[in-house]
């Protein structure tokens, strides 16, 4: 296959300067990261040691196979809301490897809140569902959470993306005869009493674990009958008497020994067959990308300098390059797996647009998943274009888009600015899994294009009325406050709070990230419904 060959200089001060630029993000993300794993109170920590429960952490290292790789899914989820110690949204969660088999495991964190069940918990309880349907995945939950945040039950209960939709997802994945696992480690109460009840096995661990749609305090009020939790919903009880639970365990570590044991017992998953050939590393370092990038999402590069440092021996076979060329389409490998790139280099016209909706339909045909490199301001607009069709020629790549069977990965690597954010996959295009860079920004136009809008339409309302225009301090004041809700809410971190990505990465690992989300994402078969219509040239 043809090879991308870089023209940066890592030598050049453009370079240094972009690369310390990430740098400094890259190292906040770290840090950021780091804060929602360990940030805990002593008196948290203490009362979990009190009661002979290891950590989040140490589960998930009990649990899972030593030295496997673990593709974490929204850690800094809820980043920033509520008191600001809600972190990962009460819970880490991801796709790692028992028993050498891929499963997403998700663990409450009962020294955040004792695991209380918020708005955001909810959303990414749900997004993790929704990856073990579209991946087919084995569910692996370790339940540890005291229910449901009441004085925000409003957000959390009536809804369809609300709480009940967790237990509906589950008699879905139960249907579609995807393993259920469930480790009762701490209080699992109300309705969180049917994540257990509605699993294929339960692990029940003694003295801590505890299942019951009312805990004792609602069983005296309603009742007057004063019960431990123990003794209402223990291991001994719900093994022995009710049937509701499976394993017995004396402690966390036993039970994550069972669940290794049960997940090696599963019939083996035999993945969808895609084009493989052996992985071969990136002629470039990939952490060149820092450099690539610039500082300003303004400033264009080509993005052929991040793909030559993402795919397999930087080889890409380019699609149509000399037509649209403010687009990137190619097929490639990625740690071995073939698949079909698009990267923007520009502002999407009718002949990008026409040329990805000819090359998805080729990817999809050829059972070839997509990867897409966002870093697009929109479709092109004016008068002229819209003569032109651009209109009617978006929409092919929108549905192109949104029809596409295989998986498809997305990860924002710069600007993600309205329709081209559909155009190029973005979350309301169900990719498989999406990411997002530190640098990234998000939403219906720049702020500074959304400030000249309104100031044009006052202007225009002004003119109208025969008045003169806004003079260059009023316009301030409607700019100014536009430019400060744009920089709050585009930047990754608000897009990652709010679960519209499946985290932040650093640039560096995105090749790595891309590796694992297709193997994870090959668990389920590939799609192959007659789509409708032949190839055409539009």
């Amino acid at each position: 296959m043809p090879v991308l060959r870089s023209s940066v200089d890592p030598n050049s001060d453009e370079y240094k300067a972009n690369f310390d630029h990430m740098a400094g993000l890259v190292e906040r993300l770290r840090e950021e990261l780091t804060k929602a794993r360990e940030d805990r109170s002593d008196r948290a920590r203490a009362r979990n040691a009190e009661l002979g429960k290891l950590t989040v952490s140490e589960r998930l290292d009990r649990v899972l196979d030593r030295n496997a790789p673990f593709l974490e899914i929204a850690p800094l989820a809820a980043w920033n809301m509520y008191d600001g110690r809600i972190h990962g949204a009460g819970s880490r969660a991801g796709i790692g490897v028992i028993q050498g088999r891929e499963v997403l495991v998700s663990a409450n964190d009962p020294m955040i809140k004792g695991g209380t069940i918020y708005p955001m918990g909810v959303k990414k309880t749900l997004r993790c569902q929704t990856i073990v349907m579209e991946n087919r995945l084995p569910a692996v939950t370790l339940v540890d959470s005291g229910g449901a945040y009441l004085p925000m039950q409003s957000e959390i209960f009536p809804d369809i993306d609300d709480g009940g939709r967790v237990f509906y997802n589950q008699a879905i994945i139960s249907k579609m005869n995807i393993p259920q696992i469930t480790a009762v480690m701490g209080l699992c109460t109300a309705g969180g009493a049917y994540i257990p009840a509605m699993s294929d096995h339960v692990v029940h661990v003694k003295g801590t674990g505890a299942i019951f749609l009312g805990g004792p305090p609602l069983v005296k009020a309603a009742t007057g009958e004063e019960v431990t939790a123990e003794e209402l919903g223990g291991a001994r009880l719900h093994c022995a008497e009710s049937g509701v639970s499976d394993y017995f365990a004396e402690d966390d570590a036993m039970a994550c020994d069972i669940i290794r044991e049960i997940v090696a017992n599963l019939p083996p998953q035999r993945k969808a067959e895609v084009a493989r050939r052996a992985p071969v590393d990136p002629l470039y370092d990939p952490k060149e990308i820092w450099g690539v990038v610039p500082r300003s999402l303004s400033t264009p590069y080509d993005i052929r300098e991040v793909m030559a440092r993402l795919v397999d021996g930087s080889e890409l076979l380019e699609f149509k390059r000399m037509y649209g060329p403010t687009l990137v389409c190619g097929w490639a490998h990625i740690h071995g797996y073939q698949v079909g790139i698009l990267g923007n280099n520009g502002v999407l016209f009718s002949e990008s647009a026409l040329k990805a909706t000819h090359f998805i339909q080729l990817c999809d045909r050829q059972g070839i998943p997509l990867v897409f490199l966002q870093n697009i301001s929109g479709y092109i607009i004016g008068r002229e274009y819209e003569r032109a069709g651009i209109t009617k020629d978006g929409h092919k790549m929108v549905a192109a888009v949104a029809t596409a069977t295989v998986p498809k990965l997305t990860v924002m690597c710069g600007q993600s600015f309205g329709a081209g954010n559909y155009g190029m996959c973005g979350r309301a295009y169900s990719p498989r899994f999406l990411w997002t860079w530190p640098n990234a920004q998000i939403g219906v136009m720049g702020a500074e294009e959304a400030a000249k809008v309104l100031i044009t339409v006052k202007n225009d309302q002004l003119a109208r009325e025969g008045q003169p225009p806004l003079p260059p301090e009023m316009e301030e004041l409607i700019r100014g406050p536009v430019r400060e809700a744009g920089e709050k809410e585009g930047n990754a971190y608000y897009s990652t709070a709010n679960l519209w990505d499946d985290g932040i990465i650093d640039p560096a690992k995105t090749r790595d990230v891309l590796g694992l989300a297709l193997s994870a994402a090959l668990n389920a078969p590939l799609d192959q419904r007659d789509q409708g219509h032949a190839t055409f040239r539009m």
